[in-house]
């Protein structure tokens, strides 16, 4: 039986979840999902779109990207739910025990960037809240080094304790109205300024042309496909598939519109050389608004971590996953310090690229099935690597020939399409007897 005290005897990241530890209800599902799905990086993402494509059509892309994205990512937590297995596990059944090894070290080092990412936002945050009430400036090079060390000890204290606990007590009890009460104040304040303003010429408001409304709703997209590779090793740990589905897609879909239209409401209304944490720590009240989102960015860092740490365990459970987490942790605390911060849209879109047509694949493969892992499991499916990898270059081949139409949708639509259809060839002494 699995459980969260990991030992060195049993994989645990390629074990399922035994029933005693399935203590996930429908509003633990909800708020985890919320509170992942609220942070500064989603704002900055929905503040490139207005530019772009125009406030109407943002707030088009943005709705619609978010409920499909969503939808995609509670559609794998039904089936990490119902298979108690972990995302890494999910990757074995499909792609065969020697290839999974591939997706998930893309995994994990995917993992490790936003987590670096995560600590960079956290750290300039910070500086910025600092500058603001005390007058004190964070930006030298002892600055960088105190904060980033601060939020590295806060992520690696976390990974300490017992995730389930961390999910039902901390977030779900603290954390979530904490959040919601700062998000409710920044939208007033925010729809205040722009209703002043105008709402019709807001609404009018055109892009430039540079993306389309496709092309537009494949970045809203990226963000909760980033998520895809992390949302089973949580869902296990749901008594329920029905309660992970629904409660993963309204709270992570929730979220999402939520911070990307704040985005758009705060580039819509603030000076055009006045960044997004500047804006809002010029709005009023802001200062405290942006200290509790600012607070919800750690369980963003901390569920990439764990995640990571399972995946890792997956492929040398020798390591604990406690041990692995606190490895990375240490390792992103580290790399904060000299990495700088890259452009975040291509980064999005090439996760994107490796990620849709991988999950394409695992839903057209394990859906419909009861998924177990068995010990002679083959080590390579060689059809769900070929249609994995060819996902990957029709993603790019649309985004470079065809933005017009997206990519993201198309390529899931295919691979999941192939991957249904050749899966009467797949062994069922791999997957599972038929549901």
């Amino acid at each position: 039986m699995a459980n969260t005290n990991f030992t060195d005897q049993v994989n645990q990241a390629l074990t399922p979840v035994g029933t005693a530890e399935r203590v996930f209800s429908w509003h633990d599902h909800a708020s985890l999902w919320f509170s992942l799905g609220v942070g500064l990086l989603v704002m900055q993402v929905g503040a490139y779109l207005v530019p772009a494509v125009g406030s109407r059509d943002a707030v088009i892309a943005i709705v619609l990207g978010s409920l499909l994205g969503a939808g995609l990512l509670a559609w794998t937590a039904k089936l990490g739910c119902d298979s108690g297995l972990s995302s890494a596990g999910l990757m074995h059944a499909t792609y065969g025990s020697y290839f999974a090894r591939l997706p998930v070290l893309l995994n994990l080092a995917q993992l490790i960037g936003w987590t670096t990412f995560e600590l960079v936002v956290m750290r300039d945050g910070t500086a910025a809240i600092a500058q603001q009430s005390l007058g004190l400036s964070l930006d030298g090079t002892g600055g960088i080094v105190v904060t980033t060390l601060l939020w590295g000890a806060v992520l690696t204290l976390l990974l300490a304790g017992s995730m389930t606990q961390l999910v039902r007590k901390v977030i779900s009890r603290v954390g979530l109205p904490l959040v919601i009460a700062s998000l409710l104040w920044l939208t007033w304040q925010f729809g205040g300024q722009l209703h002043s303003k105008g709402l019709e010429a807001f609404w009018a408001r055109e892009g430039d042309g540079s993306m389309g409304m496709l092309s537009a709703m494949d970045l809203v997209i990226a963000m909760p496909v980033s998520w895809l590779p992390l949302v089973a090793d949580y869902a296990r740990y749901g008594k329920s598939g029905r309660s992970a589905l629904s409660g993963t897609w309204l709270g992570y879909a929730l979220a999402n519109i939520w911070c990307y239209a704040l985005g758009v409401m705060v580039v819509s209304v603030a000076q055009p050389d006045v960044n997004l944490v500047s804006a809002l720590l010029l709005a009023q009240g802001g200062l405290i608004a942006l200290s509790l989102i600012l607070v919800d960015e750690i369980d963003n860092a901390y569920g990439d971590v764990y995640s990571g740490a399972v995946s890792a365990h997956s492929i040398k459970s020798s390591w604990t996953v406690r041990q692995w987490g606190l490895g990375l942790a240490l390792l992103c605390t580290g790399l904060a310090l000299v990495l700088p911060m890259h452009s975040l849209e291509p980064f999005l879109l090439l996760l994107s690229s490796v990620f849709v047509p991988l999950y394409g694949v695992i839903l057209g493969r394990l859906s419909g099935v009861s998924v177990r892992l068995q010990p002679m499991q083959r080590k390579v499916d060689f059809s769900a690597a070929l249609l994995w990898l060819a996902g990957i270059a029709v993603y790019h081949l649309l985004a470079k020939w065809a933005p017009q139409w997206g990519a993201a949708l198309p390529t899931l639509a295919l691979t999941f399409g192939l991957a249904w259809l050749t899966r009467a060839n797949v062994s069922m002494n791999q997957l599972g007897e038929p549901a």
